[in-house]
């Protein structure tokens, strides 16, 4: 499995079988998303930065919203969450996402606003690959994603929807993210490939190169 970060919460997933897109954006925002085919689009939220499946090309299913799917033995699970800290009363819902693809499961957080719940931690489950939001501002922060990360256990954390030199949106940069993880420079590489056979056995933080 081969995983691009595209800029913003978007990311390319490669399998054997599947490509995924997540939240893909509009033109505008500093980023160049390009037209990344797909079979699958997910969509945590229907804000435009997060719902632009225009873009995306190819013959793909768009999910946006919670359920269970099933699509080309890809199994997605679509968790109803909060786009804030006030039960979506300022920013709407939102849908955290887990993929069960090729041997593994990974799981997007999308625009979360909260801290996460026993109940939810539950229905997230086991986790090898998590995507989340560490930009703060319209989602949780460094602070807050570092202690999902500790709750959450996954294998791999990938940061996301964070401030760089690209994006046309203030947020804040990964460091602070990063600095509560205990990682003392930011490193990053320009994908991510893994598979059941070489899953770390402990945490790691990956951060990604934005990358067509």
């Amino acid at each position: 499995m081969d995983i691009t970060w595209l800029g913003y919460s978007c990311f390319r997933i490669k399998g054997k079988e599947v490509t995924i897109i997540t939240d893909p954006y509009p033109p505008g925002m500093g980023y160049s998303l390009g037209r990344p085919q797909a079979n699958i689009v997910t969509v945590s939220h229907l804000h435009p930065g997060h719902s632009y499946t225009q873009a995306v090309s190819g013959e793909y299913r768009v999910i946006k919203g919670p359920g269970e799917y099933e699509i080309k033995d890809t199994f997605v699970t679509g968790i109803a969450t909060w786009h804030d800290s006030e039960q979506g009363q300022k920013l709407g819902k939102n849908t955290i996402y887990a993929l069960e693809m090729d041997g593994l499961i990974l799981c997007h957080l999308g625009d979360l606003g909260h801290t996460i719940s026993s109940d939810l931690l539950e229905d997230v489950g086991d986790i090898d690959i998590l995507f989340l939001p560490v930009g703060g501002v319209s989602t949780i922060g460094g602070l807050a994603a570092a202690e999902i990360v500790r709750r959450l256990t996954p294998k791999v954390a990938i940061p996301m929807h964070y401030k760089t030199p690209t994006l046309k949106k203030d947020l804040e940069p990964v460091d602070k993210f990063l600095k509560e993880m205990g990682i003392r420079e930011n490193v990053s590489q320009p994908k991510l490939a893994i598979s059941r056979s070489n899953i770390p056995t402990s945490t790691q933080v990956i951060v990604l190169d934005y990358n067509r």
